[in-house]
């Protein structure tokens, strides 16, 4: 089986960066996941990243979600749930404007490291799209622009905790999915598993590593590229033992941005049969919030029909 793609960003500054590239540039367009290592965030944040969430979801989380199986009777299913999700989650907005200062819960010092990981997570965001725009021939900021809007991105993070499942066969962490918006940036857990993507009709695992984050291109990607770069299908698997930690930061569109394919990367004889719709992202957004769980072709078509 092929490994799966993990990228040393720290080979980009000398005499492999070509091959390095070359690496990228295979894993956007067969995999639409890659692993980065020595991407210049520190080790040292990252664990306090970690120790802090974990004691966070122990601390304010892991009895609520204890209250909710139960309220559910979600323990003692016996038959596929297709509804729901094994997860426990809160969300943090930084762009275009924070949401940190009020979030419940929330100790200050947490709070400010999670300011500060997002701020490295957003330059690193930033710094990964234009490798994407070299690779692609398009201009150096170009991806950027296109996702900016009036106001700039939507950037905000998904902090997920995935608990001991008892019926891992009938119930997912996560069900299967594409992500709606840009680039994803997900730092995990790197003692439990769980993520999975399809490829070539199977789902292969996400290995856990320490201090790598994991990057994954959303549909909006797809959309610019042309299909050249492809959003792709990826779920959570619960687990019987051990607690997987999930912080997921999605640089997603800004509302009113317009979406489309580059002109560079449409083909002039396929200029007449355009496979992408034109659209903005938060026309898109609306639809994907009842078809998440659903392929994301039935999504472009429906925007090209309310475009026609």
């Amino acid at each position: 089986m092929e490994n799966f793609p993990l990228i040393n960003m720290e080979r980009l500054n000398g005499d492999e960066r070509r091959a390095t590239m070359n690496k990228i540039k295979d894993a956007c367009e067969n995999w639409g996941f890659f692993e980065l290592v020595n991407h210049g965030i520190s080790h040292e944040l990252l664990d306090t990243v970690e120790r802090m969430t974990k004691e966070h979801y122990k601390k304010c989380m892991e009895q609520r979600f204890k209250e909710m199986v139960t309220a559910k009777a979600l323990d003692d299913v016996k038959t596929e749930v297709n509804n729901v999700d094994w997860e426990s989650t809160f969300f943090l907005r930084h762009l275009p404007s924070s949401n940190i200062s009020e979030i419940p819960d929330l100790d200050d010092e947490y709070r400010e490291v999670m300011r500060d990981f997002a701020s490295k997570l957003e330059k690193l965001a930033e710094e990964l799209l234009d490798l994407l725009c070299e690779n692609l021939g398009l201009e150096k900021g170009y991806l950027k622009k296109a996702l900016y809007g009036s106001k700039g991105p939507n950037f905000g993070t998904k902090v997920s905790n995935y608990p001991p499942c008892p019926i891992p066969d009938l119930i997912k962490g996560l069900r299967a999915h594409t992500d709606a918006g840009g680039i994803i940036l997900l730092f995990q857990d790197d003692k439990v598993s769980g993520l999975q993507l399809l490829k070539d009709g199977g789902w292969i695992d996400v290995p856990p590593m320490r201090h790598s984050i994991v990057i994954n291109l959303g549909d909006q990607i797809e959309v610019i590229t042309n299909g050249r770069y492809k959003s792709v299908m990826h779920r959570v698997i619960a687990q019987t033992n051990g607690t997987r930690m999930s912080i997921a930061s999605f640089y997603n569109p800004g509302n009113d941005a317009v979406i489309y394919p580059a002109e560079k990367l449409v083909k002039e004889e396929s200029k007449d049969e355009q496979i992408y719709p034109k659209f903005v992202f938060d026309d898109y957004m609306k639809l994907y919030a009842g078809l998440k769980f659903q392929g994301k072709e039935p999504r472009f078509e429906a925007m090209k029909e309310a475009k026609a």
